[in-house]
């Protein structure tokens, strides 16, 4: 079975995760067979060696990964790749793969817009 986890960066302040619990409870009300998950770069936990872990626990050894982060910063260049490398090694029989960041898609883009214009029109 395929499973999501959605990877963010993390904060001190606990309330900075709320719109991501949303997201995994909206991604559960519109596709209930497919398990999502969250983890985080720092400050908050899961972090994502933790998050495949606990899946590969569970038997779910074919993860995709979706950094939701608004574009390629230092984080994605730099940290993401050798966290994923790092968990490829920890967790070889899990099959990982990744997408882009959330924010370099135009569809998100175009959410944006559409959200900047409802508030201001």
């Amino acid at each position: 079975m395929k499973t999501v986890i959605f990877f963010g960066h993390g904060a001190r302040d606990a309330r900075w995760k709320e719109p991501f619990d949303r997201l995994i409870k909206l991604w559960e009300a519109k596709y209930p067979n497919t398990i999502a998950s969250l983890a985080f770069l720092e400050m908050m936990s899961p972090t994502l060696p933790e998050c495949i872990g606990s899946l590969q626990e569970q038997g779910l050894l074919e993860i995709q990964i979706i950094p939701v982060f608004f574009g390629q910063g230092g984080h994605l260049r730099k940290d993401f790749p050798v966290i994923l490398e790092e968990c490829r090694r920890l967790y070889p029989k899990v099959q990982l793969s990744t997408s882009s960041a959330v924010g370099e898609s135009d569809d998100v883009l175009l959410s944006i817009i559409e959200f900047t214009a409802q508030s201001i029109l």
